[in-house]
């Protein structure tokens, strides 16, 4: 579970509330394709789908344990 919530960023997050915030207006106005199209998208942060539906457009994270070693270089005339 900690994996699960270790990807959110502030755009998934604010894709599910906007999508929550549909569902709850459509139920609202009894208009229920804006249910179904909430539905839709509350289900795109949960399941992490979208634009990069393979997740190739994130960025890893660092890794801070990581050490280089000092290269020194000689000057060629």
């Amino acid at each position: 579970m900690k994996n699960y919530f270790r990807n959110w960023n502030f755009m998934r997050l604010l894709r599910l509330a906007m999508g929550i915030l549909i569902i709850i207006q459509g139920f609202m106005d009894n208009q229920w394709m804006f249910v179904a199209l909430g539905g839709l998208f509350s289900l795109m942060p949960l399941l992490n789908i979208g634009c990069c539906g393979t997740s190739s457009c994130s960025t890893s994270f660092p890794k801070s344990n990581k050490k280089t070693d000092e290269i020194t270089y000689e000057e060629v005339r």
